[in-house]
């Protein structure tokens, strides 16, 4: 296909699907709205799978790695109340996309990832994001030497958040995750206190696996 009638088929789903998956299911904030729908999805994905960007579904990547679904980045996105000053945490950051999109709407993104092809086209596409920096490290780590951060993004489905995590988050700091319980996976949000930190679930949405979070398993006779 001509590569300006392709750009152009890509353009024209990125418009869909902010139209039909995003508007339509409450990702509301329309600093969100736009951003996701002037990135291009493709630039994050590698290439045997770049056309299936904008299908409403997660996207094979490398390693039984997938990229999120859209509605459920959306719905991160939204729920996260993202400000221009805001420092970001993003787990997972996979090929880049969702990194790029905060790029547009807070100060400075650390990006962590552990997968080496992932990383490799994240550091790739997002190498004129001069506010992104891509770590390379275990996702339950995160990058500790870079906090406190306003804003912990975890962009997957994880069993627990590791105290390790919370620990990078400023006292009121926000908490955006993907939560999988016994098969069933749900959005949550909630806030760091001087006291502990607690999520509530805001949506039944499906949401990638992330590896490296399953909680401890207790025995049983």
């Amino acid at each position: 296909m001509n590569l300006d009638l392709r750009k152009q088929d890509m353009t024209a789903m990125r418009h869909a699907m902010v139209a039909s998956q995003l508007r339509t299911n409450a990702v509301s904030d329309p600093r969100v709205v736009a951003a996701m729908d002037l990135v291009p999805r493709e630039a994050f994905l590698p290439e045997t799978v770049a056309e299936l960007a904008y299908r409403d579904t997660s996207v094979p990547l490398s390693h039984g790695r997938a990229q999120n679904v859209p509605i459920a980045t959306g719905r991160l996105l939204t729920q996260a109340e993202l400000r221009a000053t805001d420092r970001v945490l993003l787990i997972g950051a996979a090929g880049g996309y969702t990194a790029a999109v905060l790029a547009e709407l807070v100060a400075s993104v650390v990006a962590v990832e552990s997968d080496p092809a992932l990383l490799a086209i994240a550091r790739t596409a997002l190498a004129s994001h001069a506010n992104v920096t891509v770590v390379d490290a275990p996702l339950h780590e995160g990058h500790a030497s870079d906090g406190p951060f306003d804003v912990l993004f975890i962009d997957g489905a994880v069993e627990a958040v590791p105290q390790a995590l919370v620990d990078q988050l400023a006292i009121g700091g926000r908490i955006v995750s993907g939560i999988a319980d016994r098969g069933v996976t749900r959005l949550a949000a909630g806030r760091r206190t001087a006291g502990g930190f607690a999520l509530l679930d805001f949506a039944d949405i499906d949401c990638v696996p992330l590896p490296g979070f399953a909680s401890p398993r207790s025995f049983t006779f």
